[in-house]
């Protein structure tokens, strides 16, 4: 009677397990379909995806014109979204898609394999002195650092230091656009969106490679 029981419990469980896959992958068709449909009408104006990260999963956001959003998990992804969704456009689909040139060189940098990003940005997150600031932090090498005051300078407003490290708390672009190459004049590293000890990794890793 036990040994009854048992198979019928193993059964019960094999059936359970076949019928959740076939309705993940039912699911997962029909999102394809509804992704594709969106991008053949016009009708996506936001993608997104995640992508691992040695310091957690990363958000990936892009328009049409580029990558708009890069979040670490500490800033609350659906917060996230909502924003793009305020400020963007409500037009927002999971689609991994039109994102894996991204995701592809996000997984090169943290292997050690890049030592730049090439992929359209789009930076109408960013405007004024900001978006100024985030052109500057560009050119900032890998492996190099540069100061807030030096930052400043090249941004044509040589005493507002304290507005660049303004601009680089609110990069919605932060690895891509480099802002953790940003350190004080004294040497300290200062802060940082994803976290001082983020901020300190990404610079040793790119000191040592």
């Amino acid at each position: 009677m036990t040994r009854g029981v048992g198979r019928l419990r193993s059964r019960v469980v094999s059936d359970l397990v076949t019928a959740t896959t076939a309705s993940t992958q039912a699911y997962e068709r029909l999102h394809e379909r509804l992704v594709e449909q969106a991008e053949r009408e016009s009708l996506l104006d936001v993608s997104y995806r995640t992508v691992d990260s040695p310091f957690g999963p990363l958000l990936l956001a892009a328009t049409t014109k580029g990558l708009v959003r890069v979040a670490f998990d500490r800033e609350g992804h659906d917060a996230v979204l909502a924003r793009l969704a305020a400020e963007v456009s409500p037009r927002i689909l999971l689609a991994a898609r039109p994102l894996e040139n991204a995701a592809v060189q996000f997984d090169q940098y943290f292997a050690g394999r890049r030592r730049g990003f090439d992929m359209p940005i789009d930076l109408r997150l960013a405007n004024g002195f900001r978006r100024t600031v985030l052109r500057c932090l560009r050119r900032i090498a890998y492996g190099h650092t540069e100061s807030y005051a030096a930052i400043a300078e090249a941004a044509g407003k040589p005493n507002a230091a304290r507005a660049v490290g303004g601009a680089c708390s609110h990069n919605p672009l932060p690895i891509v656009v480099p802002c953790h190459r940003v350190v004080r004049s004294d040497g300290s590293i200062g802060e940082y969106l994803g976290g001082t000890e983020v901020k300190h990794a990404l610079l040793t890793m790119e000191a040592g490679a």
